[in-house]
């Protein structure tokens, strides 16, 4: 395949405890690299840990896929011409649709200004090179876990919002309720004294 084009590879899902294969458990990478012997490689090896992989050699293309379909993580190689893979981790993160992708930067530089660079940069993760495949996929592993984790605290958070909403409409309409009971009950003692008043007036002309 030529420079440039994507190329997809649809790995086996993973067995699950069960022994039953479930193709919904699959999750989808996108790994971006100018060099088309590292995404074979990262493929082959994604494969046996049972992940979607779709390829891409460019900064560019690789936010054109990302804008055109949902990924649950994308490995991103720190160093490629053209637009880097800084460039494409601030494109993500600026933007509200990928704000929240799970995204880990593949650098050949260990140094701690790197890790700086990219974790400020809004990276989940940096894995350096040279790095086994199984450390690789422990962390990529991680990351998707703990992606799951803050999913579920916000969907759960969202439906707290909303019974907290729901009762606080329920409240407003209770003390609604109260406030005209209480000008209803008003009304009543203002009628029964004008009455009063009134039979007390008859009462003083009759005795006269």
């Amino acid at each position: 395949m030529g420079k440039g084009m994507a190329s997809e590879m649809e790995l086996l899902p993973r067995e699950t405890s069960s022994g039953v294969f479930r193709q919904g458990q699959t999750r989808t990478i996108l790994a971006v690299d100018d060099s088309r012997t590292n995404l074979n490689a990262i493929s082959q090896q994604l494969a046996k840990h049972g992940y979607l992989v779709v390829l891409c050699e460019s900064g560019g293309e690789a936010l054109d896929l990302i804008a055109a379909r949902g990924f649950d993580l994308v490995l991103l190689d720190l160093v490629m011409p053209g637009m880097s893979g800084l460039s494409v981790l601030r494109e993500i993160r600026s933007s509200r649709e990928t704000a929240d992708l799970p995204v880990i930067v593949v650098t050949g530089r260990s140094d701690p200004e790197a890790t700086i660079e990219v974790l400020g940069a809004g990276a989940d993760d940096h894995v350096a090179k040279p790095f086994t495949f199984d450390v690789l996929a422990a962390r990529i592993e991680r990351v998707l876990a703990r992606t799951r984790r803050i999913a579920e605290l916000k969907r759960s958070n969202a439906m707290l919002d909303a019974r907290i909403a729901a009762r606080a409409m329920e409240l407003g309409e209770t003390r609604a309720q109260l406030a005209e009971t209480r000008a209803d009950r008003l009304r009543l003692i203002a009628s029964l004294q004008a009455l009063n008043d009134r039979l007390e007036a008859v009462s003083e002309t009759s005795g006269a």
